[in-house]
Order: C-alpha cells, then sequence, then structure tokens
C-alpha cells in the first residue's frame, strides 16, 4: 500500500553549529591517525578545510579536540604532529594480550596477587562450581615495554588454575597456559565491552589521570568442549586501546518469512 506524499512538508533543515561539524572533522581525522592514513604529520588546516568543506575555524576546533585527547600536537611553524597511536584489540578472534599485540612490542606482566581464594557466589556460578568452591585469582598490570596498558582481574577454574600458578605468569598469556595443559583449545567466549571511568588507585596504577576513560572488558572463556574455564575482568587504557572487529548481518526471521 503506496502512502501518497501529497502535503507532506520537506523538514525543515536543522542549524548546524560549529561545534558539530568540527566533532564530524575530528572522528574522520581520530580515525585516520589511528589507522596510519598520516605518516607524522597531518595536512596543513587550508586543505582540511577543503578536503572536508568546512572553515578554518572549524578544522581548528576539531584539531583541538584531538589534541586534548592526546592524539596530536601542535607545533609552532612546524604544524600538527602525530603524538600518539592506538593499538588495535580484535572482537571477533580469541587472543591473549602477546598475541593480540604481536609485532608491536614485548608484553610483560607485573603480577600482583597469584592464589586461591573462596569464589564469590557470582564467580561460582559463572564458572558452573558449587557455592563457596575455590578458585584461583590472579591480578595482572600488564605492559608493552614500558607502558602500562591494562589491569586484568583473572579467576580460573580450581583444577587448571593450580597448575597455572606453576607457570612464568611474568612473560605468557594465561590463554596459551590454558591450552597446554588441558590438551584443548580455548573454544568460545562470552564479552562484554563498557566504559568506565579510573578511579583513583587504578588510575595511580595504570599511569593515567583520575576520572580518565578506560574500556572495562568482561569475559567468560570455554574449552573447546564447552567448560567455563576463564572469568576476567580487564581494565584498558581507553587513550591506547580501539576495540576493533568484523561484523556480519544475519537475515532477521521475521524476514525469512
Amino acid at each position: 500500500m503506496q502512502v501518497s506524499d501529497k502535503n507532506v512538508e520537506a523538514p525543515a533543515p536543522v542549524r548546524r553549529l560549529r561545534a558539530d561539524h568540527a566533532r564530524r572533522v575530528a572522528d574522520i581525522l581520530r580515525q585516520q591517525i589511528h589507522t596510519g592514513a598520516f605518516a607524522d604529520t597531518l595536512p596543513g588546516e587550508q586543505d582540511l578545510a577543503a578536503e572536508h568543506q568546512a572553515s578554518r575555524n572549524t578544522v581548528r576546533e576539531a584539531l583541538a579536540l584531538l589534541r586534548d585527547e592526546g592524539l596530536i600536537a601542535r607545533v609552532p611553524k612546524v604544524g600538527t604532529k602525530v603524538a600518539s597511536r592506538k593499538f588495535d584489540h580484535g572482537l571477533d578472534t580469541l587472543l591473549g594480550l602477546q598475541e593480540t599485540l604481536k609485532g608491536h612490542g614485548v608484553v610483560r606482566n607485573e603480577v600482583r596477587a597469584a592464589t586461591h581464594i573462596s569464589a564469590p557466589p557470582a564467580v561460582a556460578r559463572r564458572l558452573a562450581l558449587a557455592p563457596g568452591a575455590q578458585v584461583v585469582y590472579i591480578e595482572r598490570l600488564r605492559y608493552l615495554a614500558d607502558l602500562p596498558l591494562s589491569l586484568d582481574l583473572t579467576y580460573l577454574a580450581p583444577e587448571v588454575g593450580t597448575e597455572v600458578l606453576a607457570h612464568d605468569l611474568e612473560r605468557t598469556d594465561i590463554f596459551v597456559l590454558l591450552e597446554e595443559i588441558t590438551g584443548q583449545s580455548l573454544g568460545s567466549a562470552d564479552l562484554a565491552v563498557e566504559a568506565v571511568s579510573a578511579d583513583p588507585h587504578t588510575a595511580s596504577t595504570l599511569d593515567t589521570p583520575d576520572g580518565a576513560a578506560l574500556l572495562m572488558l568482561e569475559r567468560l572463556t570455554r574449552l573447546d568442549d564447552g567448560t567455563p574455564v576463564d572469568l576476567e575482568y580487564i581494565r584498558l587504557r581507553g587513550d591506547r586501546i580501539t576495540m576493533r572487529g568484523s561484523l556480519s548481518r544475519s537475515i532477521p526471521e521475521w524476514k525469512v518469512l
């Protein structure tokens, strides 16, 4: 059934603020910085203004947003330099941090805790354990070279976790150890990612300002036979990590019928 468009008024144009346009420009430039579109220096303001069909004042506002994020530095008589880039953390493959950042440098772990504890009820349920069961708790501050990237809180099923404690936790991903110890591949994981603010203690630990944006990753990992084995709560520096993945669209059932 067609609906007549007679007497349908066109929507009134929305008056856009310069700040809105600056945000759009900043989003595109941010992505280009992270993917290496600019080697070291961004194009000049006039070139950026022409490319984005924006005024130079809009471009300056966009660059100010990126400067405040720590991504660029405005250097007098030199131009706009790339100050830092983020590392990609994939969402479509089950990898440990060493595997994820292979090729970017050496990942090392500062082990802050590695012990048996009585599992909190919520942890026991997620790991399919009896209430009050013992689990292995491991807390690691993880570095890429000398840059702190993440604070990982890990709960492991007791049998495999006890064996994990006997290995080198400073230089080896727990995922690698789980596969070596069990003789199984890791099969699947339930994952949730949200933004949280750094509390003062976490901010100090990760060498980031109080209240800085962190990526909070909660992940329950199972062995290939479906056994839950590893529950993690990982705080990642939002200024150093980008979550990235490839998605495909499935056809909704109502469209098939």
